[in-house]
């Protein structure tokens, strides 16, 4: 799947106004039953005082956080979500794409209490943007990764590569987004190589589900 990391962006670039209107209705009932109450336990558990929020979409956790008197900061690669995030009232919210942050491009502050990442690293070439990340944590600082359980979504090819979310039932125009699948292995190696200690591994879930929902790992700055 040739240029696939451009196409995922481009993908944003269309979708964003039905990702807008799903998410604050409520349409995805995965996020509305377990996994957006997990990642924001995830980093309450922490007790961070200030946290930036990478692919932070319309800003809904940025929202959660601040009303909880936690510093939140923002960012991400589309502009109309940058702007939703904004009129809704997020104060300090980033537009900038992975490779600007990665290459360092892109300042969106430093000595984060934590980075929480919710569905957000959908790219293949995670280490170089996993790495910037690391360096604007402070020492013994949290990374907060939630994102697709690798052994539920699968569907017989446990084999890190590109596939497609169609967005199937969801109501709105939506345009194929593609998303690059990796293994529990492979996101273990990510973190290690960027110099990130994986300390937690949850698999968040819902009671009637009998597959977990999620796959949520907390890394800390070595």
């Amino acid at each position: 799947m040739p240029n696939s990391d451009n196409a995922l962006l481009d993908s944003w670039q269309h979708n964003a106004k039905a990702w807008i209107d799903a998410v604050r209705s409520g349409a995805i009932e995965s996020r509305r039953q377990v996994t957006d109450q997990a990642i924001l336990l995830a980093i309450l558990g922490r007790m961070p005082a200030r946290v930036l929020d990478l692919g932070c979409g319309e800003g809904w956790l940025l929202r959660a956080l601040d009303d909880r008197g936690i510093e939140a900061v923002g960012v991400d690669g589309d502009r109309t979500l940058v702007d939703a995030a904004r009129a809704a009232g997020s104060a300090e919210v980033h537009l900038a794409s992975y490779a600007q942050l990665a290459d360092g491009q892109a300042f969106v502050g430093k000595d984060y209490d934590l980075i929480c990442a919710n569905f957000a690293l959908l790219q293949q070439d995670i280490i170089p943007l996993l790495a910037a990340l690391k360096g604007l944590l402070r020492p013994g600082a949290a990374l907060v990764i939630q994102t697709l359980h690798p052994w539920s979504v699968a569907g017989g090819d446990y084999q890190d590569g590109w596939r497609e979310e169609s967005f199937a039932g969801f109501a709105g125009a939506w345009q194929v987004m593609p998303w690059y699948f990796r293994t529990l292995a492979s996101w273990l190696t990510a973190l290690d190589m960027a110099g990130l200690r994986l300390v937690s591994l949850q698999e968040p879930q819902h009671p009637q589900s009998a597959v977990p929902q999620s796959l949520l790992m907390v890394a800390e700055h070595l």
